[in-house]
């Protein structure tokens, strides 16, 4: 039974990761620079799960970060050719480019990973309370 709170924990710890990812998305729809101050849009970051084989039981895995993905998607062009950070040159001259950023899909994600995040809490409560009674039952 140890192992099934390993289980749940392991996904705990990926939901936690996937729900910051999306905050870091969503508080970052608005970004137009990178850490240098150089005109770049952020660009989205998504999780990516892969099944942790040092947790495995007979019918369940653990799971893990597998990596975290950059969007490469293009940003989105808005004609403001009196912004700062307006494209001086080029197809693009007078455009600022936006993160292309669906705050709706951030909020599903973020609730999903939530979900998922309070699914594995009841597991691992039910665990415990199995382990507590099969103990119960030998004392």
């Amino acid at each position: 039974m140890i192992t099934a709170l390993d289980i749940s924990t392991s996904a705990l710890v990926a939901q936690r990761v996937r729900l910051n990812t999306v905050s870091g998305n969503i508080a970052n729809m608005s970004s137009l620079t990178d850490e240098t101050g150089k005109a770049a849009p952020y660009q989205a970051r998504k999780v990516v799960f892969q099944t942790d084989d040092e947790l495995t039981t007979s019918g369940a895995s653990g799971v893990k970060v597998g990596e975290i993905q950059t969007d490469q998607s293009e940003p989105l062009y808005r004609y403001e050719p009196q912004h700062p950070l307006a494209i001086k040159d080029g197809k693009w001259k007078g455009y600022v480019a936006y993160p292309n950023i669906n705050l709706t899909e951030q909020m599903v994600d973020a609730l999903e990973a939530t979900r998922a995040y309070e699914a594995n809490v009841g597991v691992m409560e039910i665990t415990k309370d199995l382990s507590r009674e099969s103990l119960s039952i030998i004392a």
